[in-house]
């Protein structure tokens, strides 16, 4: 009995043991289980916080590829404009070209008019030849240094030592610009016949039947020439060489006898 008595006395305190040390053993398992939890979280925040980088990273990426094909893009139409453009100016500066000669051999050079000469009274002259589209003064000597040719003409501010001025005259069509060459030669003011020709630069210029003169006064006049030289034969046109800004003449000139 007392072997009985003393072996479940031994169960009993051996199944409290076995109970107090699960008790003390479960703390610690509930603590590593809060630890496996709270390292996760961590993992997870520190995943998520990669992932963000690893976004924010491709978004700068694709935003950067974007703007070098749109800066490519650019160059490529800028280029391409270019060219376009080039190619425009090169064909509007050709298609000038074509007109500009045109032009030329329906002008007519008027040389040797005097200054006191308008442009109502140039159409007046010439309007019986044809349609005129326009007149423009040229070698024009301002009173002032400050003052333009253009400007000059427009207010009629001329200098006092010039005696006379050109003009180009712009007829619609070219038969109408030859039949204004009748007009060589004739006087329209006291001392001024006027020398008429073609603007082209292809209009030829004989010289078999042209003399050079040279060693002339700066200040003469293509009447006094033309006075000089008729008793030789009929005076078709004199050109006297003069300075552009002057208006002075360089001391040489040429006869065109008929």
């Amino acid at each position: 009995k007392e072997n009985k008595k003393r072996k479940r006395t031994e169960e009993v305190e051996k199944v409290s043991e076995d109970q107090s040390s699960s008790l003390k053993q479960e703390p610690p398992i509930k603590a590593k289980k809060t630890k496996k939890k709270e390292l996760s979280k961590a993992e997870e925040e520190l995943a998520n916080r990669e992932s963000a980088l690893e976004q924010a990273d491709e978004a700068e990426e694709e935003k950067l590829f974007q703007k070098k094909a749109k800066q490519k893009r650019k160059a490529a139409h800028t280029v391409t404009k270019g060219v376009v453009n080039s190619g425009s100016a090169v064909k509007r500066q050709k298609e000038k070209k074509v007109p500009d000669e045109t032009v030329n051999r329906r002008t007519v050079f008027v040389g040797n008019l005097p200054v006191s000469c308008t442009a109502q009274a140039l159409k007046s002259l010439f309007k019986e030849y044809g349609q005129i589209k326009s007149i423009r003064f040229r070698s024009l000597v301002p009173a002032e240094d400050t003052l333009s040719k253009k400007l000059a003409a427009i207010k009629h501010k001329v200098h006092p030592n010039a005696k006379f001025i050109n003009a180009y005259i712009v007829f619609k069509e070219e038969c109408d610009a030859i039949k204004a060459l009748n007009k060589n030669g004739t006087e329209i003011a006291s001392g001024f016949h006027i020398r008429v020709d073609i603007a082209s630069k292809t209009s030829s210029h004989d010289n078999k039947r042209s003399v050079f003169l040279g060693n002339l006064s700066y200040d003469i006049s293509d009447d006094a020439v033309r006075e000089h030289f008729s008793v030789c034969g009929g005076v078709v046109a004199v050109r006297i060489v003069r300075d552009r800004n002057t208006g002075l003449g360089k001391g040489f000139g040429y006869v065109l006898f008929e």
